[in-house]
């Protein structure tokens, strides 16, 4: 019913009016209820009683429309224009040579030399301009206007004329947008209709309508290439649509809300938008030719208003924003952090504009004023880095042993010890009116010196629930590191308790990554692995178990709902550009040991900031104490250091088929890098996961031992034969320690389930092949940071007949972190019955380095069956 047209020529059902006849006529009836369902529903505006007998009498007297050629108006009271001085600037351009720079009032669009000097003011009869873009040449301008309700129009302007040449109108309301194709043949815009036009640029002829989005479009994109067209709408999405036919390749949903700007990065590899949600969004692009995921790289809280201009420096090296709340900020493009805030602007930055040749860019505000500011190339960020002491060494000498004196409950009265030492003492304060007791403990250390302060008392059965603190010599805090929230959010589902380590469902979890630090009431945990589906959430370090904390914080219990944060690490002290987020101290103290090693009593790192004297306070965190409160604290040198071991030993190994064991790392003193661990040894006919590789950060690894088919019987002394060894650099030297082995192998007959793992024909990775001219050598996929690919799992059924699960989160075992079997849905991979191989999908994540890693698939049945393994590689294809 958008036009009279439409309107008589019905729906699917026929005509709904019959000129001459209102009886017989369908819209009448369902007005009138004659027809069901009755319309309009119960809970809409209805006509009324006069107003449907009027419509009876337009159709009785024959349902007459518009004489052709004419064209609906609108009734609207006369306002009186604003005055030239204070009419607001709403969109800015500058021509590709510098030359011109174009600014948009109300009925107007001004020409300005690169001075700002007004040369040329052009009349636009539509009134409000919503858009300025030149061609990549600067011969045309085009302005996207319209009058809301009715219509949009797009005036073209030759450059040479400095006047209008042509004008294409459509749409069936205003025009947001209008940008011409890098080669200049198209025209494209879109309005608050929903929809996106391809204009012939020269003939103005429509070349085809795109529909897609389900509210206004707001902003457009052309990739350099003009290939591809990205749109930003008011439906929280971006979607990226093939220029030639108007395929949809992409909708990018991660916004919260309406998306007022996009652009494409000059390199053509990155799509940028922001909106009303104050984010920033970067995404790496893909679905050049074909539909694929973007994945989402960036999400960048950047104001507290609604962000309404992005524009890029004239290298591309900065990224401008404007907001809403006259906010303006500058941010770097390899990592899109902020770099500088300009001066809060005293109304909306509503146009923005860079200079194609300089680095200067212009906001025109609303209020009517230009302003023009330099784009601050040595402008950096805070850095990330927190490691601001080098770490200094602290010989080794003999530990003192010593006994708590009181008093030591003050600054003033602490007792004073060298270093390294162990002090045993009681939490117990003798005052009959005493409410806690606190020991204090001075002792020098230098700067950059690392010190491990750890109580034992839990352990010793004391109820002391421990607190260790270190502060300045006068008592004062220290502070350890700075927080800053990049990214706000909230629990979505139940609250957590102090153990849980996984199901950390937390909203916008779409724009987190992993390995990126989460805040919540003063406990911090890192992301380890993403949601695997619809009703799963996050798991945290060290992705099983009781959960790790960071920076010595301690572990707490969380409630649905309560506020959480990405946060970035900054050295104490730092000033970051304030982003509208908060930024959280974090102090040298520590409740409960953060690895959970030790239960309830107290572990804490601390690094010297300077050299002088500390002190150390150790209290009962309820703030109780009593005779039986005893504790001993150690202060010692931190000695970074690991043991490995392997789990899952004496294995029962199937025929064509493998068993899997795990490879742990016990990581001692905050030692965090990576292990290599070697195993030799295997019996005749077995073949055994080497090396293995135990990722920097990670705590542990998988691996495999299988049987050929026609693997003889392991004998007593081949079946222990078995060795592993495991080295990695410890502070710059090289460390080996001796592992367990895998105890007695024994050979078992052919399992009634065979699991192997084989390339989809169509998979991107291409077709297999072996990693060498070894007959049994495993066979090879390739992924790229990023992508997706496809691959097969298949089982030979030998008696077997039954579901066989292939794992959820934790299938594809052994494959580096930030790759992952992805799409399982809520039942995760499997083969059903009657089946015997389905489809599955591998994604690595944007950051994951190149490496090559081998895995495989373990079947959850019919004694826990491990596939042969395959080598992964992970490779930058740029």
């Amino acid at each position: 019913m958008d036009t009279f047209a439409l309107l008589m020529k019905g729906g699917e059902n026929g005509a709904v009016i019959k000129a001459g006849d209102n009886d017989a006529s369908l819209l009448i009836k369902v007005l009138t209820g004659k027809s069901k369902p009755k319309m309009p529903p119960k809970d809409k505006p209805a006509p009324s009683a006069d107003e449907i007998a009027i419509l009876k009498k337009w159709i009785d007297a024959g349902a007459k429309g518009p004489a052709d050629g004419t064209v609906p108006t609108l009734d609207v009271p006369s306002i009186k224009p604003l005055t030239k001085k204070s009419q607001p600037i709403t969109a800015v351009a500058i021509s590709p040579d510098d030359q011109w720079l174009a600014a948009a009032r109300f009925g107007v669009i001004e020409l300005h030399a690169p001075d700002l000097r007004s040369v040329h003011s052009i009349g636009v009869r539509d009134g409000k301009i919503n858009s300025l873009s030149y061609s990549r040449d600067g011969s045309k301008l085009v302005a996207a206007t319209g009058v809301a309700g009715l219509y949009g129009r797009a005036v073209i302007i030759d450059m040479k004329q400095a006047k209008v040449v042509s004008e294409v109108q459509g749409h069936r309301d205003v025009m947001y947008d209008a940008v011409f194709s890098p080669d200049g043949k198209l025209l494209v815009t879109c309005s608050y209709d929903k929809k996106i036009i391809v204009w012939n640029a020269e003939t103005g002829a429509m070349v085809r309508e795109i529909a897609g989005h389900n509210d206004a479009v707001y902003d457009l994109a052309f990739h350099p290439d003009g290939k591809v067209l990205a749109s930003a709408s008011g439906d929280h999405t971006v979607k990226l649509w093939r220029v030639s036919d108007g395929e949809r390749l992409d909708t990018l949903n991660q916004p919260l809300a309406e998306q007022s700007a996009v652009l494409f990065s000059p390199d053509g590899k990155q799509i940028i938008a922001a909106g009303a949600d104050n984010r920033i969004r970067v995404w790496q692009f893909i679905s050049r030719e074909k539909p694929a995921i973007n994945p989402l790289l960036h999400a960048r809280f950047a104001h507290e208003g609604a962000i309404v201009q992005l524009a890029f420096s004239r290298e591309g090296s900065r990224l401008i924003s404007a907001a809403e709340d006259g906010t303006i900020k500058l941010w770097e493009t390899k990592g899109y952090t902020q770099v500088h805030a300009y001066e809060t602007q005293p109304d909306v930055p509503a146009a923005l504009g860079a200079w194609a040749k300089r680095d200067l860019f212009n906001v025109g505000r609303m209020d009517g004023y230009f302003d023009q500011f330099t784009i601050k190339l040595d402008a950096t960020a805070t850095t990330d880095s927190i490691a601001d002491l080098v770490p200094k060494a602290i010989a080794d000498t003999a530990m003192q042993m010593l006994d708590e004196r009181e008093p030591n409950d003050t600054p003033g009265t602490a007792m004073k010890v060298d270093l390294p030492a162990m002090i045993k003492g009681v939490i117990h304060n003798n005052a009959k009116d005493a409410a806690s007791d606190a020991d204090f403990f001075r002792f020098h250390a230098k700067a950059g010196e690392q010190w491990i302060l750890e109580v034992n008392a839990a352990r010793s059965k004391s109820p002391l629930d421990s607190k260790i603190e270190v502060l300045d010599s006068e008592g004062n805090r220290i502070e350890r590191v700075r927080l800053q929230a990049v990214r706000d959010s909230y629990f979505t589902f139940r609250g957590k308790d102090s153990s849980t380590s996984d199901d950390f469902r937390v909203k916008s979890w779409e724009e987190m990554e992993l390995n990126e630090f989460l805040y919540a009431n003063g406990e911090v945990v890192k992301l380890w692995h993403y949601p695997r589906g619809p009703d799963s959430g996050f798991m945290v370090y060290p992705g099983s178990g009781a959960r790790y904390n960071y920076f010595d914080t301690t572990p707490l219990s969380h409630p649905l709902h309560e506020p959480c944060y990405i946060v970035r690490p900054l050295p104490a002290g730092a000033t970051p550009l304030p982003n509208g987020l908060p930024v959280f101290p974090i102090y040298f103290e520590n409740d409960d040991d953060s690895n959970r090693r030790f239960g309830a009593d107290s572990q804490l790192t601390f690094t010297a900031p300077r050299d002088g004297e500390y002190l150390a306070r150790l209290t009962d965190v309820r703030g109780f104490h009593g005779e039986a409160y005893k504790y001993t604290l150690t202060i010692r040198p931190r000695r970074p250091d690991f043991n490995v071991s392997i789990q899952g030993a004496n294995p029962k190994v199937s025929a064509g088929s493998g068993r899997e064991f795990t490879v742990k790392v016990d990581r001692l003193d905050g030692y965090d890098g990576e292990i290599r661990v070697d195993i030799s040894g295997a019996p005749p006919g077995f073949r055994i996961t080497s090396p293995i590789t135990i990722e920097a950060g990670q705590d542990s690894a998988y691996g495999a031992i299988h049987a050929l088919p026609d693997a003889p019987e392991t004998t007593a002394e081949n079946s222990k034969a078995t060795k592993a060894t495991a080295k990695a650099m410890v502070e710059g030297k090289e460390v080996f320690k001796t592992v367990n082995n895998l105890g007695e192998i024994k050979l078992e007959g052919k399992p009634k389930l065979l699991v192997m793992i084989l390339p989809k024909d169509d998979a991107k990775a291409g077709s297999a092949k072996p990693a060498s001219g070894e007959a049994d050598a495993p066979l090879e996929l390739t992924i790229e940071p990023g992508q997706t690919i496809e691959a097969m799992v298949r089982v030979e059924r030998n008696g077997f007949d039954g579901r066989v699960e292939l794992g959820g989160a934790d299938a594809g075992r052994n494959m580096p972190h930030g790759v992952y079997v992805d799409n399982i849905g809520l039942s995760g991979l499997l083969v059903v019955e009657g089946e015997t191989e389905r489809t599955f999908f591998i994604t690595a994540a944007s950051w994951v380095k190149p490496t090559s890693r081998l895995f495989y698939i373990r079947a959850k049945v019919e004694g826990v069956q491990a596939s042969w393994p395959v080598l992964l590689h992970v490779r930058d294809g740029k």
